[in-house]
């Protein structure tokens, strides 16, 4: 603390005043006015700037600007879905939200008429109630999130197979409500 009061101390500007000079001597009225034109004191400042520099001569390049007009460009460019990719992305995300809610309902009517459990245990506490419409919706849900942002990922071979996520999803809902039917019928 006593090391940084020292410097802070050794930093102040001092004063620029004049030594005294007798009043009446020519020299001194002098000295005080160069003093006042050469380095104004904080309290006292010129009424106008004084030009460093001709105003007359050009920069050495006129061209160079300090700033840029152009727009900057973003750190990362994530590649946009043509609209066929994005008629069948929507087209997989109703997909699989359907074999999903025919898997709930497959699934339902089965344990309903006692004709077996539920073989996923996280659906499990849901299989006796109509919430299990719902819990299997999550599954379709996560498959569309990985699916776009595989449609929409910089690496090239995400980007060729970003519909394997929801088709499987799908495939794997449709097959579990087939089974669960078949097993009512």
């Amino acid at each position: 603390m006593l090391l940084s009061a020292a410097l802070l101390l050794l930093w102040l500007p001092t004063s620029d005043a004049p030594k005294a000079l007798p009043e009446d001597s020519p020299s001194a009225s002098k000295a005080v006015a160069e003093s006042h034109v050469s380095s104004p004191s904080r309290g006292e400042l010129p009424d106008a700037p004084i030009a460093k520099a001709d105003v007359s001569v050009e920069p050495a390049s006129p061209s160079a600007a300090p700033f840029s007009s152009a727009p900057v460009k973003p750190a990362l460019e994530r590649p946009v879905p043509t609209p066929r990719q994005q008629k069948l992305w929507y087209t997989f995300m109703a997909v699989s939200h359907g074999a999903a809610a025919f898997d709930a309902w497959s699934t339902r009517r089965a344990i309903s008429g006692n004709y077996g459990t539920e073989g996923d245990p996280l659906l499990r506490p849901f299989a006796h109630s109509n919430a299990i419409y719902a819990a299997t919706q999550v599954s379709p849900a996560v498959m569309d999130y990985l699916g776009r942002r595989m449609l929409t990922s910089t690496h090239p071979t995400l980007r060729r197979f970003w519909w394997v996520p929801q088709v499987a999803g799908a495939g794997f809902s449709f097959g579990s409500g087939m089974h669960n039917y078949s097993l009512v019928q």
